[in-house]
């Protein structure tokens, strides 16, 4: 497909055809596109555009596309687009299969994208929500046969929060892409290239509300009063042929009082004159509407009689209620333009020609933004976009000029947007991109450096865990965005909002309205009950619609946010500014998807807290409370959580009295949260069962591995099970896959155990722990850590070990709790992913 020349227009197509699937066979020629010499464009184009069309009609859509591959390996082609304006979305002409898109996913996974509005849009695609922040839904269907990818057929429509993409949608779209795909397929075995290399074809959708024109033709005997009227005039009336009497007195009763006279007074002017005359009347349709009428008649000469008869013909045309509609604009001081979906003025009132200076002729059939040039600029430009997507009103102030401001307000519909317009103050705060060109969201550039931290926020929020967490992203990610200063997150508890985070705010003061009820008339409470956020540009406005609130300065302005997910209520964010200023239709979108995506963050961090909770209370209750006292052995035992995730794993220890000695013991489950501490508490019952039942350290490490098996958690656990006489010194080691002890003699050498070893517990039931034999001498002092002790990203666990082993051997601690403190003390100071778990053991008795 050869595209335009560079700097002209996308191909315009107008669409005729009734609502449902349209039928066009790759023959087919619409009008409007044929080449030069008269012959139909190419079939290629034909089917792109039929199937953009279709994807609308299959979802219920009000715009539809069709990516189609170029000639560019890994690169999409924006082919056909069918409801909205090319040009206003140059920058998604091109898609590379690799980008986190969408369209690319649809196809490259080869799998349909659906995404129900914005704020599922934002969580999944934050990209695709930073370009076009308005709340729209969207489908996107892959289109192969076979082993060839062709494309992708997109679908766009009004969002529907909460729910579901309907399966019938689903297999509608899905249909179109297969008929699509087998059209491909068909050209393909041809010998056609299905590629795309140009520019888009814009394609105007079928019209839904615009009333057909009618047409009917009259002749009328005034002697007689014998009327004869053809279908198309019946069909005015609201009557046929048949049954229509031929009388005028049938014609005037369909006919206002007034207008009956206004027609013979035509009549009798035409008589008179000798000429055609023309006049327009209402005339009461059959349902009881008015519509406006033309009749045009010329009096025929008799010959007998030597003068004019008194004879007309003519016809009626039925204009519809729209040069009523038309009128009544013009008598309002208020400018009207009506602009279809692909930009085109189709009607203009006398206000808006005073207002924009243009005579209705010179605007009517062209494009809004290319024959009123300032309504071309960037920052009105997403105003438009947001219209087009988003289906709900847009109202802005705009520059016309250096002095002169307008009040716009956009309301779109699926045939297309009708402009209202009036003069405007200047405001007391000017956005920096409508005042100065190339500044703030104008400009492209500074664009994308305004909306990066929104993404960034979606991003960062995924990987918050906790409240705290969420509210310190908020904090750093949404204010800067933004211009804020203050921000306060409330979450929603038994039906009262408990302030959970503030920045900003003076000291004590957001105090007042902690543990609200739900209703009590406030912002931060109203937004969240009617799920509506609520912009104050002022601090002025604020204290206009609530009356006697509390307020913290007397300039600035400040953002509501419902904070809901999946149709629950978790709590309300609000943003505060300093200085009053403006919230755009695309900020406002921007922050109620981010608000969503907060309150989705928040909601996974409520049940975290609840999670880790009762993970912590089950590991408090696992772990031992007190250690046994032995006079001849002293040990110490200390836990430290994770500084990241749950905050508790599967890290234990343990000293047992066995019938043997005592058993001290050290292990570590894999994993965190509830299941590694029902898993380690688990293990940790098996190994005192194990060693209180008389059995050897072998027998001991043996039956926990097939007792783990057994349980079959999905986990493995390394283990290191000391058996020692405390009156001896002697013991008896096993390790399964755990890091080895420190052991630090009287004389304060310290050294690494060189204890043999198996694998870890829960992987093979038939492994087998051999046995190393060792001495504590009186004063020494052993170490048992878990690998969180000594581990840190990037850096070999063997000089962590070697740390630990110079710290332990450098000690002069006086107790042994002052020499656990200080060894654990500074993994304590640094931020970790995993837990730890040490033991420490001295042995005071004297050797036999």
């Amino acid at each position: 497909m050869r595209g335009t020349a560079a700097g002209e227009h996308p191909c315009c197509v107008t669409w005729y055809g009734a609502t449902g699937h349209t039928s066009l066979t790759p023959s087919a020629a619409l009008p409007g596109m044929e080449n030069s010499d008269g012959r139909v464009p190419d079939r290629l184009a034909l089917l792109l555009v039929q199937a953009a069309v279709n994807s609308i009609e299959a979802v219920g859509g009000f715009a539809g596309a069709v990516y189609l591959r170029s000639g560019t390996q890994g690169l999409l082609r924006l082919a056909a687009l069918a409801g909205l304006p090319a040009s206003l979305f140059r920058p998604w002409w091109r898609m590379h299969v690799n980008r986190p898109f969408p369209i690319a996913e649809a196809y490259t996974a080869g799998r349909a994208v659906h995404l129900g509005d914005a704020e599922e849009a934002m969580r999944r695609f934050p990209q695709l929500m930073a370009g076009l922040p308005y709340p729209f839904g969207s489908l996107y269907q892959p289109v192969s046969s076979g082993g060839e990818k062709f494309g992708v057929l997109v679908a766009l429509r009004p969002a529907t929060p909460g729910q579901q993409v309907a399966q019938s949608d689903r297999r509608r779209l899905e249909t179109a892409a297969q008929r699509l795909a087998a059209h491909l397929a068909e050209l393909l075995a041809e010998g056609t290239a299905v590629e795309w290399d140009g520019e888009p074809v814009s394609v105007q959708l079928p019209a839904v509300t615009t009333p057909p024109v009618q047409i009917g033709n009259f002749d009328w005997d005034m002697d007689s009063g014998a009327v004869s009227a053809d279908d198309g005039l019946c069909a005015i009336l609201g009557t046929d042929a048949e049954s229509f009497p031929g009388t005028f007195d049938a014609l005037a009763e369909r006919l206002a009082a007034e207008d009956v006279y206004g027609l013979w007074a035509v009549a009798s002017q035409a008589a008179e004159a000798g000429r055609t005359v023309a006049r327009r009347m209402r005339l009461r349709g059959p349902d009881g509407r008015p519509h406006l009428l033309e009749l045009a008649g010329r009096a025929h000469a008799d010959s007998d009689a030597g003068r004019p008869a008194r004879h007309l013909t003519g016809f009626l045309v039925d204009l519809g209620t729209g040069p009523i509609v038309a009128e009544a604009t013009d008598r309002i001081p208020r400018g009207v333009v009506s602009i279809d979906r692909l930009g085109r003025i189709t009607y203009v009132n006398h206000s808006a020609e005073t207002l924009l200076g243009l005579a209705r002729t010179r605007m009517t059939g062209r494009v809004l933004w290319e024959v009123v040039p300032w309504f071309g600029h960037p920052a009105y430009e997403d105003h438009y976009r947001a219209a087009l997507l988003s289906r709900d009103p847009i109202h802005f102030l705009a520059r016309r000029n250096s002095s002169d401001w307008l009040s716009v307000s956009l309301y779109p519909g699926h045939d297309g947007i009708t402009a209202t317009l009036s003069v405007a103050d200047p405001p007391s705060y000017t956005p920096a991109s409508v005042v100065s060109p190339g500044a703030g969201l104008g400009s492209p550039a500074d664009r994308a450096s305004a909306l990066y931290r929104p993404v960034a926020l979606a991003i960062a929020l995924t990987e918050a865990v906790t409240a705290r967490q969420v509210s310190a992203v908020v904090t750093d990610e949404l204010l800067p965005a933004f211009g804020g200063r203050q921000l306060a997150i409330y979450l929603l508890s038994e039906r009262h909002l408990y302030l959970a985070w503030e920045t900003g705010f003076p000291q004590g003061f957001l105090n007042r309205f902690d543990g609200v009820a739900l209703d009590v008339r406030l912002p931060g409470v109203e937004c969240l009950t009617s799920g509506r956020p609520m912009f104050f540009e002022s601090m002025e406005s604020l204290a206009a619609a609530y009356p006697g609130i509390p307020l913290d300065a007397n300039i600035g302005a400040r953002a509501f946010l419902p904070l809901i997910a999946s149709g629950r209520p978790v709590g309300s964010c609000i943003l505060g500014f300093d200085q009053p200023r403006g919230f755009s239709p695309e900020e406002r979108t921007v922050l109620t998807a981010l608000a969503g995506l907060i309150a989705q963050a928040l909601q996974r961090a409520q049940r975290y807290d609840t999670e880790a909770a009762l993970a912590r209370g089950l590991q408090d209750a696992l772990l031992p409370h007190r250690l046994p006292v032995h006079e001849h052995l002293d040990t110490v035992g200390r836990y430290l959580a994770g500084s990241q995730g749950m905050e508790v794993g599967g890290d234990w220890y343990d000293v047992i009295e066995a019938e043997r000695g005592l058993a001290l013991v050290i292990g570590d489950v894999q994993g965190h949260g509830v299941a590694a501490a029902a898993t380690m508490g688990q293990l940790r019952s098996a190994v005192r069962a194990f060693a209180l039942a008389g059995h050897d350290p072998r027998a001991v490490m043996g039956g926990t591995n097939r007792l783990l098996i057994d349980l079959d958690p999905g986990q493995f656990a390394s283990c290191c099970y000391i058996g020692l006489d405390p009156v001896t010194g002697a013991a008896k080691a096993v390790r399964a896959g755990h890091p080895q002890p420190l052991l630090r003699h009287p004389d304060g050498t310290t050294e690494v155990l060189d204890l043999a070893g198996g694998v870890v517990l829960g992987v093979d039931p038939d492994e087998t722990y051999p046995i190393t034999e060792l001495r504590l001498e009186r004063g020494a002092t052993l170490a048992m850590f878990t690998d969180g002790l000594v581990e840190q990203p990037g850096v070999d666990i063997d000089l962590g070990t070697e740390r630990l082993r110079s710290a332990l051997a450098d000690s002069d601690a006086v107790s042994l709790a002052d020499l656990a403190d200080r060894l654990i003390g500074e993994a304590g100071k640094t931020d970790r992913p995993d837990d730890i778990a040490l033991l420490l053991a001295t042995r005071w008795a004297e050797d036999p």
